[in-house]
């Protein structure tokens, strides 16, 4: 079984990798701004660091949320806060549609957990574009989950969904793998389970999180 230390290892090189581009774009962006003299230039530097630190403050707010014990919130979170990361994620992507079909105003930090990594997941299989539809539900003292791809071409690594499914042995688990395995472990806490199903064009990610007495209702 990976150890907690482990797993805190690879989400952080998770994290490094992901804003080692933004982070990277914005040193660069600041050494030209400093070099350049030209007024035209000056303003499509700024430009480029207002992008980067876009990017870099909306991958930050995903990562609090989706990894991280999300200070500040109760013990529910509104999910307009997971609709807006998203959101702003698949923002640069023009040919991504995203669709929310999700009626309650807030979840559990597990659910909204869980929710994140799975649309995050989803999401990125669309190399190409296509459609993301993220639904979540409350059912008979549960919390439903899906996340939903369709597209031209979707490039899903099945050892994620191995990695959500608990079917990976412990040395097989990296940082590419490590968010997946991470909500598994959230789900089977709860006691409850994920599951995936890739068919022609359409990759489908599920999950039943059984909800703490207190927060059902």
């Amino acid at each position: 079984m990976t150890s907690q230390t482990d797993l805190a290892a690879m989400l952080c090189s998770r994290l490094c990798h992901d804003m080692l581009s933004p982070v990277g774009a914005l040193a660069n962006g600041l050494e030209l701004l400093a070099d350049e003299q030209d007024p035209d230039m000056r303003a499509k530097c700024v430009e480029l660091l207002e992008h980067s630190a876009r990017i870099s403050a909306d991958k930050l707010k995903f990562f609090r949320l989706a990894f991280g014990a999300a200070g500040g919130f109760g013990e529910a979170i509104p999910i307009i806060e997971a609709q807006t990361i998203i959101n702003a994620l698949a923002a640069d992507n023009k040919r991504v549609t995203i669709n929310w079909a999700i009626n309650d105003p807030s979840l559990p930090k597990p659910a909204i957990k869980v929710l994140l990594n799975l649309a995050q997941i989803a999401l990125d299989t669309l190399v190409r574009g296509g459609r993301l539809d993220i639904g979540a539900e409350r059912r008979k003292g549960a919390v439903e989950i899906v996340a939903r791809a369709k597209g031209d071409r979707i490039a899903f690594d099945e050892t994620i969904g191995c990695a959500l499914q608990g079917d990976l042995a412990a040395h097989e688990i990296t940082s590419r793998t490590a968010a997946a395995h991470m909500i598994a472990l959230v789900a089977e806490e709860l006691g409850g389970g994920l599951q995936y199903k890739l068919g022609d064009g359409v990759l489908v990610l599920g999950a039943v999180l059984p909800e703490p007495e207190g927060l059902i209702g």
